[in-house]
């Protein structure tokens, strides 16, 4: 089932559940969605790649953190556990994510086939990754990682 689908299947349940926090969530998705398609339109494409939603909904996962630490810092628990749940729905949707020593891993063997010696060549060997791996890795934790190895050359 594409997550498209996914969506609208998950929206239909939730609604008729009564579930609106997860009515509302799923729709801002969708929201989100639909200002992919239309981005998408002026580069010709009717609807945008999975992973191109899979790329936004990290977005959205990495934006609700950001807000959550920032109500927690202001005083709003009741906000910062708005954003939690809205977190939790979002990363349902995303694909497992890779486990550091993966990403080493990988990472080392990138550096040696892109021939990366200082971190001037990150650029290449970041795309070397997101060219093995697609949408199922995470970009900042895979950065962090090129980067101390890299910096440990």
């Amino acid at each position: 089932m594409s997550l498209r689908a996914r969506f609208t299947e998950d929206l239909k349940t939730a609604m008729k559940a009564g579930q609106s926090e997860r009515v509302g969530t799923i729709r801002m998705i969708t929201a989100k969605l639909k200002d992919l398609d239309i981005a998408g339109r002026a580069k010709g494409e009717d609807q945008v790649s999975d992973d191109a939603v899979i790329g936004a909904l990290r977005g959205m996962v990495k934006s609700r953190t950001e807000s959550a630490a920032m109500y927690l810092q202001g005083g709003r628990p009741e906000l910062a556990e708005k954003e939690e749940a809205e977190i939790a729905l979002i990363r349902t949707y995303l694909p497992a994510d890779l486990d550091e020593a993966t990403i080493e891993a990988a990472a080392r063997e990138a550096i040696e086939r892109t021939d990366a010696t200082s971190m001037k060549d990150m650029g290449r060997v970041m795309a070397a990754l997101k060219t093995q791996f697609g949408s199922a890795l995470d970009a900042a934790i895979a950065s962090s990682v090129v980067k101390s190895v890299l910096s440990a050359r």
